[in-house]
């Protein structure tokens, strides 16, 4: 069994302050070939993730702590909606469709989301991201 609790995520948060990137996985699938692809992600505030799209699945996201803004675009990347997620005011997770252009804002520091989408891992190619 892995409990989910707050140990474990600030772990993975501590990680994520310690990473280039300024974010971290912790993944709950066996391999990257696996069906289904199951994530706690921790970011940190300052984290750039590029506007990007999934072709070949939709993602779900859950918020556990922290706050995050995401944000739909279209083709020519003009914000078409956004929404802020934040546990403490109710709004917890968000499904993003398959190919629907979009990124995520970092609104404060330690936050985390549980993520799924359908396997296998397939790392973004350059059409996959808006430019």
């Amino acid at each position: 069994m892995q409990l989910i609790d707050n140990e474990l995520l600030n772990e993975v948060s501590k990680q994520a302050q310690e990473s280039e990137r300024l974010r971290m996985n912790y993944n709950f699938h066996a391999t990257p070939e696996a069906p289904a692809q199951r994530l706690l992600n921790a970011l940190q505030m300052g984290t750039a993730l590029p506007v990007h799209r999934h072709k070949h699945t939709a993602e779900t996201y859950i918020l556990l702590q922290g706050e995050l803004k995401v944000l739909y675009y279209d083709d020519s990347k003009k914000v078409i909606e956004s929404v802020v997620l934040n546990p403490s005011q109710g709004n917890y997770g968000v499904h993003i469709p398959s190919g629907q252009w979009h990124t995520i804002e970092v609104l404060a520091p330690d936050s985390v989301i549980f993520e799924v989408k359908d396997g296998p891992y397939t790392p973004l190619s350059d059409d996959d991201i808006l430019k």
